[in-house]
């Protein structure tokens, strides 16, 4: 049976979403049809308010609805310890593990060739600016533990060579290859307490 084309095309833009197939679309295409209007209303203003409203954090690249994030207007934290995260999952994985009150960078990607991403498409020349700016003293390197992760961090601490900062990791209790939005917050705890000095 051939679906109309407002829930097939309701369906199509499910599929769009990751980890999400043909009956899991299918499933929710007739969930939203059970929504009342106001709920249907809502829920098409949420869409646009996430396209409209948020933005990136001009400092540490965060996602915000103002120029500046919440964590880096926070004056309770530390603002010496930087902690160098892939993207704004993972920086939310450490806030809701709760082992870190430092400030944040979002790089927005890791180094990789294969895929045509260099040094110059992630935030790493911002990064360097930001440890000269803001007097970090030291650097925690929070990336996935994978080939592209592991070239990321190197790069990095080659960047780093000179300055006066300490750079750690964080400890190898994460999986390689592991992606870090499954770790739970025990893991990420361990890991952090745990970490290695590079430099």
């Amino acid at each position: 049976m051939k679906y109309p084309n407002s829930l097939q095309e309701l369906i199509e833009y499910f599929k769009l979403l990751p980890g999400i197939g043909e009956k899991n679309a299918e499933r929710l295409a007739f969930a939203v049809l059970k929504f009342s209007d106001e709920q249907v209303e809502g829920f098409s203003d949420s869409l646009k308010n996430v396209k409209t409203k948020i933005k990136k954090c001009e400092i540490c690249n965060n996602l915000t609805e103002n120029d500046k994030c919440d964590i880096c207007l926070d004056q309770s934290r530390s603002s010496d310890v930087l902690c160098v995260v892939e993207n704004t999952k993972n920086l939310i994985l450490f806030e809701k593990a709760n082992v870190f009150n430092g400030k944040y960078h979002v790089l927005e990607g890791l180094i990789s060739p294969l895929e045509g991403i260099n040094p110059e498409d992630i935030k790493i020349n911002q990064l360097i600016n930001r440890i000269k700016d803001e007097k970090i003293k030291e650097v925690i390197l929070a990336l996935t533990p994978n080939i592209e992760g592991e070239t990321t961090s190197g790069y990095i601490l080659k960047m780093l060579e000179g300055y006066d900062v300490s750079v750690t990791k964080i400890a190898a209790g994460i999986p390689v290859g592991a992606d870090m939005e499954y770790l739970d917050p025990l893991t990420i705890q361990m890991a952090m307490q745990g970490r290695n000095k590079l430099s």
